[in-house]
């Protein structure tokens, strides 16, 4: 493998705009996709992606910016799926006819089991090729889209870890992705990167708890006004929920005030005080609306994936359940029925034993 891969990246949004403008500035060919052209017009007029700020500044030129995901995946070494998880399947579906041997897909993050789904969606979409489906347990930029063409990226993550399907193979996610991301680090597996989806804990319950506040015109913090001490509680019930499925599956998750202090150092007695001591979070502010990536992605694509497997293995989740209910209220949807249960991942007959050795051979690959 060189240094000059190949690579596409699926999805034009905060992230996959300033992703793309990254890799171009260092100088790797980059193939853009977007299912419309609204998000990629503006790199398509200027032949790049203008990245402005003090992380990384520059013209970013783009090998080729389309529509077309076939021109965009074809003979590309490493596929980086920067979409939300709601379009994992889409995209597995759209690609699954031009995928080749060799290719390594990565899904910028998974959520929860969004490799797992990637897999068998494409699977069942007739693809025989040996592709190596890996997902991150977060994404590596804080970014945000300035204008057409136009991107800032705040911060870079230090360490995010990655893992594949079939875990034996990741060190070969790592050879190829690590040539233009050194922050990469061995996840274990995917039932690791999937458990220790933070986002689930902290976005969900907090954008119900304080619904109210977030359709009034107030402004607030969303982070250190929006968790007071009774929402701190409800989310440790959350935390805790979590920590328990995943050791249904043999895996030791991080609880949510351990990752605090890895992330940013923020330590406290309890999560409350522990988040109030991140100065990370100072100055967040809440969303305008409930109608957002925080519930109709963090819902089906985190928390009803680790209530379902929950329910498959005796883990009682009440506090993980309540919220996916208010939430669907809220929103007027059934998070439930959208989400990714063990049912539409192929996985409800699975024994314990038949999930592990999913996550790490090939054999018993969902159906």
């Amino acid at each position: 493998m060189t240094d000059k891969i190949e690579i596409a990246v699926l999805g034009a949004g905060h992230g996959g705009l300033a992703m793309a403008g990254h890799l171009a500035l260092m100088d790797f060919p980059v193939r853009l996709y977007n299912r419309t052209e609204d998000r990629i017009w503006g790199v398509i007029s200027t032949g790049g992606v203008e990245m402005v700020g003090d992380e990384v500044e520059g013209f970013g030129r783009i090998s080729l910016a389309t529509t077309s995901i076939e021109e965009a995946v074809k003979g590309a070494d490493l596929i980086m799926v920067a979409v939300p998880a709601t379009g994992h399947a889409d995209i597995a579906r759209t690609c699954a006819s031009y995928l080749k041997d060799g290719q390594i897909v990565v899904l910028n993050p998974g959520r929860t089991f969004g490799a797992l789904e990637f897999r068998q969606v494409v699977t069942k979409s007739g693809c025989s090729a040996n592709v190596i489906i890996a997902e991150t347990q977060t994404f590596i930029y804080a970014s945000r889209i300035l204008g057409p063409g136009q991107a800032k990226i705040f911060g870079i993550k230090n360490s995010i870890p990655v893992a594949s399907v079939r875990a034996h193979l990741i060190p070969e996610v790592l050879k190829v992705l690590r040539i233009p991301y050194p922050q990469f680090v061995p996840g274990d597996n995917i039932f690791k990167t999937s458990f220790n989806n933070i986002g689930s804990v902290f976005h969900p319950a907090v954008c119900v708890l304080n619904a109210g506040w977030i359709e009034d015109v107030s402004d607030f913090e969303f982070y250190h006004e929006g968790i007071s001490p009774s929402v701190a509680k409800v989310l440790e019930e959350i935390d805790a929920e979590r920590v328990t499925v995943a050791e249904t599956l043999g895996i030791q998750a991080m609880s949510a005030r351990h990752w605090l202090y890895r992330a940013y150092n923020a330590a406290g007695a309890d999560l409350f005080q522990a988040v109030r001591a991140n100065v990370g979070y100072k100055g967040i502010k809440a969303p305008a609306h409930l109608k957002m990536r925080y519930l109709n992605e963090d819902i089906p694509m985190s928390l009803v994936p680790m209530a379902s497997i929950g329910r498959k293995f005796g883990v009682e989740t009440p506090a993980i359940d309540a919220v996916i209910r208010l939430a669907s209220v809220l929103n007027g949807k059934d998070y439930w029925l959208e989400g990714r249960t063990v049912e539409r991942l192929g996985i409800a007959d699975m024994t314990l034993k038949e999930l592990r050795l999913l996550a790490i051979g090939e054999e018993s690959q969902p159906a």
